[in-house]
């Protein structure tokens, strides 16, 4: 698995995206399932997201992110940054081994 740092840039004032975070929330749930994310939460102040997530590849994230509701209604922009975890905190161990 592929770690990433996906951070979530609003297009839009907020108030048009907070029509859609429940929407939004609900998604990330299927990658919540699918063991992609550790966690997630809007940036202070409310410009955007930040998720740690891991995945097979960038392109199978991608694809996901394309689906979110903030996508589809073109409410949010995506920037994804791969990374490599070389030092953790014990209890991380077996999510980052995947």
């Amino acid at each position: 698995m592929k770690h990433f740092v996906i951070e979530v840039s609003y297009q839009v004032p907020y108030e048009q995206v907070a029509e859609s975070v429940a929407e939004h929330r609900a998604y990330l749930q299927i990658g919540y399932e699918r063991g992609w994310f550790l966690c997630n939460g809007p940036q202070e102040p409310r410009v955007g997201g930040i998720l740690i997530a891991r995945a097979p590849s960038l392109e199978e994230l991608q694809d996901f992110f394309k689906q979110d509701p903030y996508a589809l209604k073109r409410l949010a922009t995506y920037r994804f940054v791969e990374f490599v975890p070389v030092k953790t905190h014990p209890i991380l161990a077996e999510w980052i081994k995947g």
